[in-house]
């Protein structure tokens, strides 16, 4: 207190103001923040998986006998981007100049996300299928005349979808992961360009998802350590709650064969 006047952040408070989360440095209630970026949040994390799916499924089940132009592009995908941790390879991108003052660089960043763990989905199901080639049920397929698109739809696709779905529920985990580790390196996917004086200016946030508001974050662990902690707590409450529905799914895929 100074001057007779408190000023934020303030600690977390069950009493007048009811404020159980506290408050960040512009005194905005914690609490009303993390409801507020759900939506952003979930919505940024479905698209950037449903986006990765979109991509992998096709070109994993093009690439299903093992040869050909699209299973070198899958492989050396999965090479490529596997020789990093993910988080390293998506702030390199991120930051590319292009990238940081692009006017969709949302868009951009989503597909940035999505794209990094295409080649490592694919090949999964890539192996899976393979391993299905061979079995009696396939084989039926082929001789009763099925053409290879054939094939896909009625024999494969319905044999990994358990996987596949499986596998989506633990990557929205993962995207949850790596958008929270974004948000520790202070490395917004939302952000606006904001001129300060004639040739300087700074970019800031422009989002209220959970890892922008554990970015803003960082300059305050010390002294308002709240602020830190309940977007955490949130982005870990996700992550676990994901992996527990995949998990779930796995059994009980595994129940029914």
């Amino acid at each position: 207190m100074e001057d007779g006047f408190s000023r934020a952040p303030f600690p977390p408070s069950l009493s007048n103001p009811f404020e159980p989360f506290g408050t960040d440095t512009l005194g905005r209630d914690l609490l009303s923040l993390i409801v507020l970026g759900t939506k952003d949040t979930l919505i940024l994390v479905l698209l950037i998986t449903v986006i990765r799916y979109a991509v992998a499924i096709p070109l994993a089940l093009s690439a299903i006998k093992q040869k050909g132009p699209t299973f070198w592009l899958l492989t050396s995908w999965n090479s490529v981007f596997s020789a990093l941790p993910t988080i390293f390879s998506a702030v390199i991108l991120m930051n590319l100049p292009f990238v940081i003052f692009a006017e969709n660089r949302l868009i951009i960043v989503i597909l940035i996300l999505a794209l990094i763990e295409v080649g490592r989905v694919s090949y999964l199901i890539q192996q899976e299928g393979f391993m299905l080639s061979n079995e009696l049920f396939v084989e039926a397929g082929i001789t009763i005349g099925n053409s290879q698109l054939g094939l896909y739809w009625r024999y494969y696709l319905p044999a990994l979808l358990p996987s596949i779905i499986t596998n989506f529920f633990l990557d929205l985990g993962k995207v949850m992961l790596l958008i929270g580790q974004l948000g520790i390196f202070s490395i917004f996917i939302e952000q606006s360009w904001i001129q300060l004086a004639n040739v300087s200016g700074e970019l800031q946030n422009s989002s209220y998802n959970w890892a922008s508001i554990l970015g803003e974050s960082r300059g305050t662990l010390r002294r308002a350590p709240w602020i830190t902690f309940f977007p955490a707590l949130a982005i870990t409450f996700t992550i676990i709650s994901f992996y527990f529905i995949g998990e779930g799914l796995r059994a009980h895929f595994t129940r029914r064969q």
